[in-house]
């Protein structure tokens, strides 16, 4: 036969350039053979990146006839195609989906803590490794379910009904194709039926599964057939390749060990020497299965000088994931200074993430092979967005960003964006300062009817669609999938055209990524109908895995030295200077996925794999990764929560060199740590600013007197805690924004506590009014008052529990004070001057009180902790002040009265009513020094300086950021300055 080919099992060693050598091997196979027997191979390559290299390999090789180029997992397009078209894997997604959910109806409690689209898709995954390993119903059946706990038992019940659903013939996927692909090869070539006419060679596949590994069986066995397996290790002895069963999952080398039981230990499939041999046998050593103390003892001194084998060996321990980012980027920075290309290989999106941010200083744009996940483009985010705005409340803060997103509105002929972006602005200064906290379409109509025609227009169209959104919002019940993915379609849609626009001409669709978005959502909507009704998060759940799992390249111009590559294209990319980063636990391996269907011991009864197979991969691709010529390491010490844990394999590798002193092994780990520190030195380095800033000192602004026309009662506290922010709000006239996202904060509940009280009071109770009338009264109040200024439903059902919970104390406390006078002064503004500064005082009182003596009593309500005797002594001057004023007579409704006292009604806590002293002569020693302090503000004699008499259990202020607080603390002394001066 043209064309004879050495048959057999063939391997490449970790850090060589696979496709180079595989090619240079089967061209050196081939050398001799008439043009043409090259066109009859065929080879089989594990994965489309493969076959790219291969055929890059190739190319770079010169002119020639190329074999027939396929992917392992295309078998089933052969034979096994009679069997009809493959049905589409989201429609056999969607109709486990609707098993679930007929599961869940009956056993809520067997899918706690997940949602429907989450368990379809593990349950689909399962099934799909049923059929590459070759396991039907039955294989469940060999399950003693008896030996498990109740859970375990109920899971498998529902499994083999979904199996009997999922793996029935004939055959609709594409893995249960691809094995029965599998099977018919090994029948017929041993049989010697149809078999190939040339060479037939599988390329870069570990047969980490089942119908991958028999066919690469069904290859090595052809008389004309060859494996070629990458990063295999020959350092490792027999013994531990005899010891590789099905327990041994989580080691790099598992995967090789059945085809060796089949076909024979492997050839060298080239003479090409690995990169650096001695840190391979380093690494083989240091990944034996355990325990492997034993064996670090016994064979380590095999390894000799470690020095050598650790020479081009980096280790990286940055304290941080941005501390290891910013140190990537300035290694690859060097490398594209020096000209020499780099691989950055990582399972860490994050942290490829903050690398490329990172590279961006220096406009550095590296080859990004994963490319940008669908759901973080902006097709993808909007269209995010959009299904969030489905069965729950729209919030202010959900409504900005969606107007801000750059999808939004771009469809308008008759509205720019740049339009659009300023009312949007307008907008959101008008929901900040005035609500309502739950935007309605009413409320955009009446906004912009007080604007001019382009705010009005602007408004009239956000307000139709803000009416589209809220019974959409209310809908928290499972609907129809088709109903929910048109449902969501036509919003999206809407709120891309803007306002008289078109969702063809916004920017959805556009480029790649909206292509792409385009051609899911229409996916989805062709297969709805096979899946369960669901609820608005499944939906959303449903919608982001979706999207997720689809990648778009951005077009951009990449430099073609710096390439980063995900852990699975080790085996074609880790050759050269590799970095392997976020080696850390969870990381690199990534965690675990708990199997909510199957315990380890039914997968093993059931003929399925390990969990740790997932482990043993990404070990395998590790120890390729640590096989190229130079490697750098690097990991964080800590993540944004916690200290971190470093890879096992990196934990491995780093006690075996510290085990074996004899050898410099403690010496080899220093060196490595150290050419890591460099690089850590370097960006401690750029991160240190070049010339040092000095801090801001605490500030004591004298602004131009008369700094104050005007001060309430109320603000006197603050002037004498931390003048800095009186000067800033009454000075400069700043104020902070309201929150983005109105919450029922201590500051609310105030307000509207005192509301309540101040509506009990315009009642006109008596002290003959009966306890439970007044009580009723009051929770009615309250109720009305709660219903009106909390738009939170469980906000209103806590706060009038908590004002249940003291009617009594409160009623009771009433009364006893309308039997002493009647409340006179009530939420009333009024001012007086302060003796000669000209000042305006100003206080609004809670309540005063004429008490049937003739004298007065002053109240303050309070939600939370009233201020002690000794506050009030330091800086809480409110009622003291209320108090002289009406002594001075500035409450016309009682005239110059002598006060009693004054007290604290504290409308939290126990609802008890707490008396406070009042100084011995108001109008004397109090109110000279008041008067003192302010002549000594007015006149400029005092900066208002920041912190003053500083509290330690004060949460920040607004004005906080503005004195630079942090800059300076609480012991350095106010320095003042003179501000505001003309000239």
């Amino acid at each position: 036969m043209a064309g004879e080919f050495p048959p057999g099992l063939y391997a490449l060693p970790p850090g060589v350039d696979f496709a180079g050598e595989f090619v240079a091997g089967f061209l050196q196979r081939m050398a001799g053979q008439p043009p043409e027997a090259m066109a009859r191979a065929t080879i089989y390559a594990n994965s489309g990146r493969t076959l790219t290299a291969l055929t890059e390999a190739f190319d770079a090789a010169g002119p020639l006839l190329l074999p027939r180029l396929r992917i392992v997992t295309d078998l089933g397009a052969g034979p096994a195609a009679s069997h009809g078209p493959l049905a589409a894997p989201l429609a056999r997604r969607l109709q486990l989906g609707r098993l679930v959910a007929h599961l869940l109806d009956q056993r809520p409690d067997l899918g706690a803590g997940h949602s429907i689209p989450d368990l379809a898709q593990s349950l689909s995954e399962l099934m799909t490794e049923m059929q590459t390993e070759g396991c039907g119903p039955e294989a469940l059946g060999q399950i003693d379910a008896g030996e498990h706990a109740k859970h375990w038992q109920n899971a498998l019940d529902f499994l083999q009904i979904a199996a009997g659903f999922y793996l029935a013939a004939p055959p609709q996927d594409r893995p249960a194709r691809q094995r029965m692909a599998a099977e018919g090869f090994v029948r017929h070539w041993a049989e010697g039926l149809d078999l190939p006419d040339g060479p037939v060679i599988v390329a870069g596949s570990t047969g980490s599964h089942g119908a991958t590994r028999l066919f690469m069986q069904a290859v090595a066995a052809l008389p004309n057939g060859a494996v070629v397996l990458p990063g295999f290790d020959f350092d490792q002895p027999q013994a531990i390749w005899d010891g590789l069963d099905a327990h041994a999952e989580d080691h790099p080398q598992a995967r090789f060990a059945p085809l060796i039981r089949a076909a024979g230990y492997p050839q060298r499939w080239t003479d090409m020497p690995a990169p650096a041999p001695a840190r391979n046998a380093l690494l083989s050593l240091a990944l034996r299965p355990a325990p492997v103390t034993d064996q670090w003892i016994a064979d380590g001194p095999a390894l000799g000088d470690l020095t050598p084998a650790t020479a081009d060996l980096t280790l990286i321990e940055a304290e941080t994931p941005g501390q290891e980012a910013e140190a990537i980027a300035l290694i690859l920075r060097k490398a594209v200074e020096d000209e020499q290309p780099m691989t950055l290989i990582s399972a860490d999106g994050g942290l490829v993430r903050r690398v490329a941010a990172a590279l961006d200083r220096w406009q550095i744009v590296p080859d990004n092979s994963a490319g940008q996940p669908l759901s973080l483009t902006a097709s993808g985010l909007f269209l995010r967005q959009v299904a969030q705005l489905f069965g729950q409340p729209l919030t202010i803060d959900a409504l900005l960003a969606l107007l801000k997103h750059p999808v939004t509105g771009t469809g308008s002929e008759t509205l720019g964006r740049n339009d659009q972006l300023r009312l949007t602005r307008d907008l959101e200064l008008k929901l900040r300062r005035e609500g309502p906290v739950f935007p309605g379409g009413e409320a955009l109509r009446n906004w912009g009817a007080k604007g001019d025609e382009t705010r009005k227009l602007w408004a009239d169209w956000l307000a139709a669609m803000l009416d589209r959104i809220e019974p959409l919002a209310r809908d928290r019940a499972p609907r129809p999938l088709v109903d929910r993915v048109r449902d969501h379609l036509d919003l999206a849609r809407a709120l891309a055209a803007g306002p008289g626009g078109d969702d063809e001409v916004s920017v959805l669709w556009a480029k790649d990524p909206g292509g792409k978005a385009r051609a899911l959502m229409l996916h989805l909507l062709d297969h709805a109908a096979a899946g369960p009704p669901m609820r608005p998060g499944d939906f959303a759940d449903l919608l982001f895995s979706e999207m997720h799992a689809q990648a778009v390249r951005v077009d951009l111009i990449y430099h073609p030295l710096v390439r980063f590559r995900g852990p699975r294209e080790a085996r074609t990319h880790a050759h050269g200077a590799v970095i392997l980063a976020g080696l850390n636990e969870g990381g690199w391996p990534q965690s675990l996925s708990p199997d909510p269907w199957l315990s380890r011991q039914m997968r093993l009864d059931a003929g399925l794999t390990l969990p740790e197979r997932r482990i043993g991969l990404a070990a395998h691709d590790f120890q390729q990764g640590m096989g190229a010529e130079s490697v750098i390491l690097t990991r964080a010490r800590r993540d944004d929560t916690a200290e971190t844990i470093p890879s096992r394999w990196l934990n491995r590798l780093t006690n075996l060199l510290d085990g074996l002193p004899d050898q410099g092994g403690k010496d080899a780990l220093r060196a490595m740590r150290q050419r890591g520190q460099h690089w850590l030195d370097l960006t401690t380095a750029l991160a240190r600013p070049e010339t040092r800033e000095t801090p801001a000192p605490r500030p004591a602004p004298i602004p131009p007197a008369p700094a104050l026309s005007e001060l309430s009662a109320t603000d006197v506290s603050r002037l004498i805690r931390d003048p800095y922010a009186i000067y800033a709000k009454r000075v400069l006239g700043l104020a902070s924004l309201d929150p983005l996202r109105p919450e029922p904060d201590a500051l609310l509940r105030g307000t509207v506590l005192h509301s309540i009280v101040q509506k009990l009071l315009e009642s006109r109770p008596t002290a003959d009014t009966a306890p439970e009338e007044l009580r009723a009264r009051l929770l009615e109040i309250a109720a009305t008052v709660l219903e009106a200024e909390v738009p939170w439903p469980s906000a209103r059902a806590f706060w009038l529990a908590r004002i249940t919970g003291i009617a009594d104390q409160l009623v009771t406390d009433e009364l006893a004070r309308l039997a002493q006078g009647e409340p006179k002064v009530i939420e009333r503004k009024r001012e007086m001057t302060v003796a000669d500064t000209g000042l305006k005082l100003t206080a609004k009182p809670d309540r005063i009180d004429l008490l049937q003596d003739g004298r007065a009593m002053v109240y303050d309500y309070k939600s939370g902790a009233p201020p002690s005797q000794k506050d009030i002594l330091a800086s809480e001057k409110q009622l003291l002040l209320e108090a002289v004023m009406a002594t001075d007579g500035s409450f016309d409704q009682i005239g110059p009265v002598e006060v009693a006292g004054i007290s604290y009604i504290q409308l939290g806590g126990d609802g008890k009513t707490h008396a406070r002293s009042l100084p011995d002569d108001l109008k004397g020693e109090f109110w000279d020094h008041f008067v003192a302090l302010i002549r000594a503000y007015l006149s400029g004699e005092v900066g208002f300086a920041a912190q003053r008499a500083g509290d330690p259990g004060r949460f920040g202020g607004d004005y906080d950021h503005l004195a630079r607080l942090g800059e300076w603390d609480l012991s350095d002394a106010a320095r003042p300055e003179k501000v505001g001066e003309d000239g």
